[in-house]
């Protein structure tokens, strides 16, 4: 039982995946996106997006650390044509925020109001580097229950680790629960201090994920129709957040010197598939 329990909390803290790994050329399409947001406007487009606070309350996931404030300047805002999504180390309050959950830190967490689908998905983004920082880019579907619903990750890093991206997919059948997620990893240097088009190309017979029109994971669809292996076959909605510690991001603690933590993105381009 000891050595089960020890597996398990090693899966949980190494969420990343590293066995479908490639190396291929992939290109977005010349044609104009079916959704775009350039954040050339002075404020979040609350139209196209929404803020996830549905779990500060009760606390988020993965025993992360933070509250994720909706529509707070402090934790979202656009800058010289870059969404800024900053977290912060500070102490709330419940007369301001009454789902405040007794957080130490704030931040953001931004969702397409729009269910999204099979194409090719393109953000471009700079990563916060500092310990403590788990910056993502994803998808979930609306409804479901986790890892069943199914899950894409087109991007995370956490800064103890900074450098190294991941690409990520979990299902029922394939989660790190279980530790048997797919997906693989790429070493970026300049990750936190250069932009990169961080890039997903969905289809129904596979998920290809890779960064700067060059493909490092890519996972095949060898059981169509069974929802175990393969539940990516309806719209999910595109994920933008910045979490503080949790089980992965915070392995190696919080630096808390290292506030404000930064996650930029440039744009998010989104062409459906025809």
């Amino acid at each position: 039982m000891a050595m089960m329990l020890l597996a398990m909390a090693l899966q949980t803290a190494t969420l990343g995946a590293t066995n479908y790994g490639v190396d291929a050329a992939m290109a977005a399409p010349a044609t104009k996106p079916d959704f775009a947001d350039e954040f050339d406007d002075p404020r979040v487009d609350t139209k196209a997006w929404r803020y996830d606070t549905s779990r500060n309350a009760e606390g988020w996931a993965n025993n992360e650390k933070q509250y994720y404030a909706a529509d707070r300047r402090e934790n979202a805002r656009i800058e010289k044509g870059a969404l800024l999504i900053e977290a912060r180390r500070e102490t709330l309050s419940k007369d301001r925020f009454a789902d405040w959950g007794g957080q130490g830190y704030s931040s953001a967490k931004l969702v397409t109001r729009q269910p999204l689908g099979y194409g090719f998905y393109s953000v471009r983004a700079k990563l916060p580097c500092e310990r403590g920082s788990w910056p993502a880019v994803w998808l979930l579907p609306t409804g479901g229950k986790w890892p069943e619903m199914g899950e894409i990750d087109i991007m995370e890093m956490v800064g103890w680790d900074a450098g190294v991206v991941h690409a990520t997919l979990h299902s029922g059948d394939y989660n790190h629960v279980k530790g048997t997620q797919r997906g693989a990893q790429k070493r970026v240097p300049d990750a936190c201090t250069a932009y990169h088009d961080y890039q997903l190309d969905w289809r129904p017979d596979a998920i290809t994920i890779g960064m700067d029109g060059r493909a490092y994971m890519r996972v095949p669809n060898t059981k169509p129709g069974d929802q175990g292996a393969w539940p990516f076959d309806r719209p999910y909605h595109l994920i933008l957040n910045l979490a503080v510690g949790g089980d992965w991001g915070g392995k190696m603690g919080i630096d808390d010197t290292a506030f404000p933590m930064r996650f930029s993105i440039d744009h998010v381009r989104y062409w459906k598939a025809k």
